[in-house]
């Protein structure tokens, strides 16, 4: 009843500013508001802890898989927009009050980001631990904190973001709907997860440990298609060759399996 009131009072006193609801962990605004007609968007926070760091039964429903709450909003009704509003942040410890734990990285940041938005997400939020709390020499800090915000402002992470929007604007926006029918066989599970995305004339298939991709042919239009790997890393994009849009093909994506060798498999029409 607060949250609905303060939710109901913003959205009548200034319409002209979009309104959501900032969950707790592993928990979304759709669980409780999504039918208000004051939410504008809904927000999820898929939290700071690794798979194994769940502990209660909500807390497992979906756990680090940030793409399952993208992809239970996105299919509600009424549609509304949704976005991961606090994932885990770069150099913060997993878990979040641990500092003896390892800390989340780069890689772990672009695997949440293009999971999220390749599911349906409408952007993404990302974030650093110094940043979040300004830390400076000084100042008694939390979660951790190892480094002065004026620092963490150029974490890879952070400088690695751009080419996620580089990658989405690079093609039709409006067009572009989740669709995992493109992966033929085995999506995978936790970090071994296949996400897809495509347009009319476009796909995108994300890989957070480069292990090899097998594509359905034949989902975007065009009796051809180019296909290229794109680096979340650096954007970097290199050309693979030229096929037939029919059958089943397996594109193995360059250098070893391994955790952070990720990579967004292109297929553009003809």
């Amino acid at each position: 009843a607060i949250w609905n009131a303060i939710g109901s009072t913003l959205h009548k006193e200034d319409a002209q500013h979009l309104v959501t609801f900032h969950p707790r962990g592993r928990t979304q605004s759709s669980d409780w508001f999504h039918n208000a007609s004051w939410l504008d968007f809904n927000m999820i926070q898929s939290g700071h802890r690794r798979y194994n760091q769940d502990t209660a039964a909500i807390d497992k429903k979906y756990g680090e898989d940030n793409w399952k709450y993208v992809q239970t909003d996105y299919n509600r009704k009424p549609v509304k927009p949704v976005i991961d509003g606090e994932p885990s942040y770069e150099g913060i410890p997993q878990g979040l009050h641990d500092p003896a734990e390892p800390f989340w990285t780069d890689k772990d940041v672009r695997r949440y980001g293009y999971w999220s938005v390749f599911a349906g997400a409408c952007g993404y939020t990302y974030g650093h631990n110094a940043v979040m709390q300004m830390y400076r020499k000084g100042d008694g800090g939390v979660y951790g904190v190892r480094e002065y915000w004026q620092d963490a402002i150029n974490a890879p992470g952070a400088s690695q973001m751009i080419w996620l929007k580089q990658l989405i604007c690079s093609h039709n926006y409006a067009d572009r709907v989740p669709d995992q029918a493109l992966i033929a066989d085995n999506n995978g599970e936790k970090y071994n997860r296949l996400i897809a995305t495509r347009g009319k004339d476009y796909a995108y298939i994300y890989t957070y440990n480069g292990r090899k991709i097998p594509v359905k042919m034949g989902r975007i239009a065009g009796a051809s298609v180019k296909a290229a790997w794109y680096s979340p890393r650096d954007g970097h994009t290199e050309a693979i060759g030229t096929y037939p849009n029919k059958g089943i093909m397996v594109f193995d994506p360059p250098g070893e399996e391994k955790d952070g060798n990720d990579w967004v498999l292109i297929i553009d029409k003809v």
